[in-house]
């Protein structure tokens, strides 16, 4: 794994500093594809081992219970290299999702929330458009009476030119507000039409499923 280098599923680790810094990488895994924390890992494949393995393995523990909510599961191994130990935590993609920072809030706000997926090989904040896919897709909510009208034929007919769209160029093309098109193009998604993908900078962009 550290010779593939930091990827979707694996990320690099020398130390950490505090629980919420861990908790930011697992909420990332768990609401993505799952993936793989190597404690005492330098982001250039440097294996320098963990000072503590006790110390790190409770960070871990703190961080999954009481800074992730919901508490997130995960594993713990340990593998000695040359003199030094390297602690692997995996974590399994959520069925529980969206994860988010510990708020201490009775209900979800998605204009509060803290959550965070990865994208490529780094965990970034997540748009309001994939927290509200996300907690569709985990609350099995189905689109009922679901049909094909003005604004997705609109949505479809910018497709087949440039091949990708944009809350900001949804609503400029048709005159409704980023809150009207955001809502718009996620409910595509829900319904099977569109794919929403994450940029390197955060920024998302929507495409058809055959091109995606």
């Amino acid at each position: 794994m550290i010779e593939g280098g930091e990827n979707f599923n694996c990320e690099f680790k020398r130390k950490f500093s505090s629980p919420e810094k861990i908790a930011r990488e697992m909420i990332a895994f768990a609401n993505s594809g799952g993936g793989f924390m190597l404690l005492g890992v330098d982001d250039n494949k440097d294996i320098v081992g963990v000072e503590s393995e006790k110390g790190e393995v409770e960070l871990i523990n703190d961080a999954a219970l009481n800074y992730c909510e919901p508490a997130i599961e995960y594993s713990i191994d340990y593998m000695p290299f040359e003199g030094k130990e390297v602690v692997i935590v995996e974590i399994p993609e959520s069925k529980n999702k969206p994860h988010r920072i510990q708020d201490y809030l009775n209900e979800f706000d998605i204009n509060k929330a803290v959550v965070t997926i990865r994208v490529n090989d780094k965990s970034m904040q997540a748009s309001k458009e994939m927290m509200r896919i996300m907690r569709a897709a985990a609350g099995g909510l189905v689109l009922k009476k679901y049909s094909l009208g003005e604004t997705e034929k609109r949505v479809f007919s910018f497709l087949e030119k440039h091949e990708r769209i944009s809350v900001k160029e949804l609503s400029s093309l048709i005159n409704i507000s980023e809150r009207r098109a955001s809502r718009a193009l996620v409910k595509m998604v829900r319904a099977n039409l569109l794919a929403i993908h994450t940029k390197d900078n955060g920024e998302e962009f929507f495409t058809g499923i055959q091109n995606s």
